[in-house]
């Protein structure tokens, strides 16, 4: 009992986070009488938060370097227009026109990390300017246009499946073995890591609490992947969104680059003094950031099938939401990939569950104000018991 309340207060915001979305998801899918968690409806939340999700882990490292970023609303909606110039009216090859985009978003990073980490210009302000420079470069780029239709290749990204092995039968049998796979992957993964720590000798759930865990989350994973199978499978956005969470998750919890990172918004000035480059670290932060809004508008631009002056709106909104609702602090130091994905699916099945019910955006606008708010609310006052 007492491993357990020490795991439960050690990691307080990230169990609440967890509690709480599982708690709106069932309340949601008792209010809307089972539609919330149909196969279908399951599929839409995942392509519809998919930029969000996408924008949530770029913004959680910048706000872990201390710093903001307002203007990835208004870099998606500009990338989107480049995109949609470079494959609908140029006709480039799809390939090329998508490495060009995260090529054009890597160099907005550049320009805007440049000025905050090296010219030391507030980033409330370097990026409230970019937030108004490309969106009327976007408007400039489409001069009120839509662009569409765009190529069937590129809509893949954001509108298609994994092609599945079931030869025409109910469930898609591809997605029910990945399933399984990941979840041997993840039992394997967290035996390495328990071992691990007892070399080290550090502390460790209870061999009882370790297996409780390990079968709640495997059951949690092969629950969803089922839910999937009984619709079109695992959506091809899907696979690009955990490669991505898999993969910063390494880069800050087990490269030096990810520590610097923490080192950075932790205690500046100490980690100069450790011989930390603070103002490298912040400059790629903003460059990987650049590049993940790129993503996000080429993934909402091929799923909306065209380039629109009106893509972005409030996306940086919703990135900043996510991540202090899966555990980012404004100080800085703090904040997790995990828990920026699930702040955007906290996000996300707010809007999608309050839709479903046929609540209109005024109020759906002033709940998820609401939901901001007590997340940091929550977030003070934990650290405020910790003193």
């Amino acid at each position: 009992m007492d491993t357990l309340k020490n795991l439960l207060g050690s990691n307080v915001r990230k169990f609440g986070m967890i509690i709480a979305l599982v708690g709106i998801a069932l309340l949601f899918q008792i209010l809307t009488n089972g539609s919330l968690l149909t196969p279908l409806n399951l599929t839409n939340i995942i392509m519809q938060n998919s930029y969000i999700i996408v924008l949530a882990i770029g913004m959680m490292i910048i706000i872990i370097t201390g710093e903001i970023d307002l203007s990835v609303g208004s870099v998606a909606a500009f990338v989107g227009a480049i995109s949609g110039v470079l494959l609908a009216t140029l006709d480039l090859p799809v390939t090329l026109g998508i490495i060009l985009c995260l090529l054009l978003g890597a160099l907005i990073g550049a320009w805007q990390g440049f000025w905050v980490a090296y010219v030391k210009i507030p980033s409330f302000v370097v990026t409230l300017a970019g937030m108004l420079l490309f969106r009327g470069l976007t408007l400039v780029v489409l001069q009120g246009r839509t662009l569409a239709p765009l190529p069937d290749e590129f809509r893949i990204m954001s509108s298609a499946f994994l092609p599945d092995i079931s030869m025409g039968g109910e469930l898609r049998l591809l997605t029910i073995i990945i399933g399984i796979i990941a979840s041997v992957l993840y039992i394997l993964f967290e035996l390495r890591q328990r071992k691990v720590a007892r070399s080290y000798n550090f502390k460790t759930a209870s061999y009882g609490l370790f297996l409780t865990k390990l079968a709640l989350l495997i059951v949690v994973i092969n629950s969803f992947t089922y839910v999937l199978a009984l619709y079109q499978g695992l959506p091809v956005v899907l696979i690009i969104l955990i490669a991505l969470v898999i993969g910063y998750t390494f880069v800050m919890n087990n490269t030096i680059l990810g520590r610097h990172i923490y080192a950075v918004g932790g205690n500046m000035n100490a980690a100069q003094l450790s011989g930390v480059r603070t103002k490298k670290m912040k400059f790629l932060a903003f460059v990987n950031m650049g590049v993940l809004a790129a993503l996000a508008g080429l993934i909402f631009t091929a799923r909306l099938n065209a380039a629109t002056p009106q893509a972005g709106t409030l996306f940086e909104l919703d990135a900043i939401a996510a991540a202090v609702i899966g555990g980012a602090s404004f100080t800085g130091g703090v904040g997790t990939i995990f828990g920026a994905v699930i702040g955007a699916l906290v996000m996300g099945v707010l809007n999608n569950g309050m839709s479903l019910m046929g609540i209109g955006t005024d109020w759906q606008q002033a709940i998820k104000g609401l939901v901001l708010l007590g997340a940091v609310a929550f977030d003070v006052i934990n650290k405020n018991k910790g003193k």
